[in-house]
């Protein structure tokens, strides 16, 4: 591995924080899905991956906390441009779709087809990533996943629930993401955690942050509390109001979770302020340092983590993009957690 000065100026060489590794000599590799076919509000999230790449490489990668941790080695795969110009084809005719059904209106049979064909293509995106994360973990890798919309790591968690007999997933989110279909899309980004809970090797969903949800959302956490607990954004809030400090609420998440953990960020769990062209914005919301502190927390548990996800980022316009700036910097955090774990 050449050295490099973290002091001097950044790297743009084409892997993620301008680190100098390559596939081979890395022991996390960061895997790209640029994919929001079903996206149902602003589209963006395709855009996430190379957001992020881009700002990386402006981070001061030198943390005291972790000195040098980036030298286990961080490679992020190729942006896989096919898969990416398969979702900007269907994204076009999935709007017509999401069009229809707002309006009121039944869908045609030739739109009736069309949906078929985004739900077919889903789920071979969703094959796909498992056979590469798979893959990547038979080789002894750690793997982080970064989105595209919330629908993208699926496959991953296939993987993960191929080789582990059991795991939870703590969820930092605006949204509980459990309707079984919608606007007629099986993976949609609103379905990623109800299709996550058919394997039976996810024994707990830990969801932190909620603040927008539908009635039969909450209606399935509550007949399953043995599998779903839920930290509503507003109820955290009103804690923090009475005196309860984060730390506290910390302590209380993390106690709900199984030893081994999944940890599943989208991006709009945070104030919108910090990710002001995520897809679907919610008033409200963490902090950025609460969503460190939350990691950082979870890392020193005793828990141990398995893998991540970092979704629906959505960058905003050069050189004023603070979407791809955070998520930069909630990944790096990600990638130190996992790696020192």
């Amino acid at each position: 591995m050449d050295r490099i000065d973290l002091s001097q100026t950044s790297h743009k060489n084409g892997n993620i924080f301008g680190l100098p590794f390559i596939d081979e000599d890395a022991e996390l590799i960061l895997f790209p899905v640029p994919w929001e076919v079903t996206v149902s509000y602003r589209a963006g999230t395709v855009n996430g991956p190379h957001a992020i790449l881009d700002a990386s490489s402006q981070l001061d990668l030198f943390r005291n906390r972790y000195e040098n941790a980036w030298e286990h080695g961080i490679f992020m795969r190729p942006i896989p441009i096919s898969w990416q110009e398969q979702s900007n084809a269907l994204r076009i005719l999935s709007i017509e779709i999401i069009q229809a059904l707002e309006e009121g209106k039944l869908l045609t049979t030739r739109q009736k087809q069309t949906q078929a064909l985004i739900n077919q293509s889903c789920d071979a995106l969703a094959t796909w990533v498992e056979e590469e994360t798979g893959n990547l973990l038979d080789a002894g890798k750690k793997v982080g996943l970064i989105g595209g919309d919330h629908s993208t790591p699926l496959g991953f968690y296939r993987a993960l629930a191929n080789r582990h007999p059991n795991f939870g997933i703590l969820q930092i989110d605006a949204h509980m993401d459990l309707r079984d279909q919608y606007e007629g899309f099986t993976q949609s980004h609103a379905s990623i955690m109800h299709n996550a809970l058919q394997l039976p090797q996810i024994t707990r969903l830990v969801q932190v942050g909620i603040r927008d949800y539908s009635e039969p959302e909450v209606m399935v956490t509550k007949q399953h509390p043995d599998r779903y607990k839920i930290f509503y954004d507003e109820d955290l809030k009103a804690g923090q109001f009475k005196g309860e400090t984060w730390h506290q609420q910390v302590e209380k998440i993390i106690q709900t979770l199984p030893e081994h953990v999944y940890l599943s960020v989208d991006i709009d769990g945070l104030n919108p302020s910090l990710c002001p062209h995520t897809g679907t914005p919610v008033p409200g919301g963490l902090s950025f340092e609460q969503a460190i502190y939350l990691i950082q927390t979870l890392e020193i548990s005793g828990k141990k983590l398995i893998g991540f996800d970092l979704v629906e980022v959505a960058p905003g316009t050069l050189p004023d993009d603070l979407d791809g700036n955070v998520g930069a910097r909630v990944l790096y955090q990600l990638c130190m957690s996992l790696l020192t774990n």
